[in-house]
């Protein structure tokens, strides 16, 4: 049973934001407002068909004890009692904590690690993967950085995503990537295995992270890369440096001024990310990290090219779909992955 004081809560809260809006609210209290009422829409929805249906129940029960309404009764009453849990279980899920990130754009991190040029190769494909992601769920997807090796790898990759819901569903992705597969350079046919890692960080705003400029060194540098990428005659790269924390990010499009911007942006994002990293450390120190944590340290999927297998270690998830899923058709691994947090925070809630 769901507790119904805080569905009152909720309705309560729904209503007044509703009244807010529809009263014309102030030009700065409407963007917030409007994000409220958004996230509180559907579960207000889903609280009123629940409270519907108990109702209904009542008076399905309570018509029994007529005659003449008895056989129309028998034929509710089975109904009613399926769907309810059901309801419950999807306010269940509607009550749990959320993560105030879970609305934010997201800046997509990619690097490869051990395996050299096939790692790079690797670190391509889980590039051209999330982007081809980001086009099925109608996201924007703007790359802000790519560095490419010699042979059309990427060396370092980063990407702001925009939509609904986009940090909620790619959180999850954090962490080491590995493959297992057959190097285009093999002239022996041997499987090689290699890895490359992922970081989902949700978008910093200025007032979230306040950067002094005394904790930050800019420099400029020629920008370069392989094949004639990015080459430029004039000193445009930045390269900006965190001097607290000692975390450096750079950028090099062609405008000098524009990749100060995109080094700030990802820097908030980073210092953001690190900092609710120690939140939840703090938090979690006496149990273990959930799958959303992102752990970028973690060995979280294996791709098998030969097997055409893709295996999610965190949650025992093997799926024989690997072309489809490079091709972007990530959902079933999501919803898969969203299902088990899900899960694990009920039980935690309910312990």
């Amino acid at each position: 049973m769901v507790p119904l004081d805080k569905l009152a809560q909720i309705t309560q809260r729904f209503e007044y934001v509703e009244a807010r809006l529809n009263a014309g609210a102030a030009p700065s209290e409407i963007a917030a407002l409007s994000r409220e009422y958004s996230d509180l829409k559907p579960v207000a929805t889903e609280i009123a068909a629940y409270r519907q249906a108990l109702q209904d129940l009542d008076d399905a029960e309570a018509m029994l004890a007529d005659p003449e309404m008895r056989a129309l009764a028998e034929d509710e009453l089975p109904r009613l009692k399926d769907a309810i849990p059901a309801m419950e279980e999807r306010l269940r899920i509607a009550l749990l904590p959320k993560d105030a990130a879970d609305a934010r754009p997201a800046i997509l991190e990619i690097r490869p690690g051990t395996g050299g040029e096939e790692a790079s190769l690797f670190a391509g494909d889980l590039a051209r993967m999330y982007q081809r992601y980001a086009e099925r769920m109608g996201w924007r997807f703007d790359i802000l950085d790519q560095q490419l090796s010699d042979l059309g790898g990427i060396r370092e990759f980063t990407a702001h995503i925009q939509g609904e819901g986009v940090y909620a569903r790619l959180k999850y992705e954090s962490g080491v990537h590995r493959v297992q597969r057959v190097p285009e350079t093999e002239a022996g046919g041997r499987i090689h295995t290699s890895a490359a890692t992922v970081a989902v960080l949700p978008e910093a705003e200025e007032v979230d992270i306040d950067i002094p400029a005394s904790d930050i060194r800019i420099d400029t540098m020629r920008s370069s890369g392989a094949g004639g990428q990015h080459v430029n005659t004039t000193d445009s790269a930045v390269r900006i440096t965190h001097i607290p924390t000692g975390i450096v990010v750079t950028s090099s499009e062609k405008s000098q001024h524009q990749n100060r911007a995109i080094a700030m942006q990802v820097l908030r994002a980073r210092l953001f990310e690190a900092e609710r990293e120690r939140l939840h450390s703090e938090r979690a120190a006496t149990r273990k990290s959930q799958v959303g944590s992102g752990d970028r340290s973690e060995r979280i999927r294996t791709y098998n090219f030969p097997q055409g297998r893709l295996t999610d270690h965190r949650i025992n998830l093997t799926l024989y779909a690997l072309p489809q899923i490079l091709a972007g058709d990530l959902t079933e691994v999501i919803e898969a992955l969203i299902a088990h947090d899900q899960a694990e925070k009920l039980a935690e809630m309910e312990a």
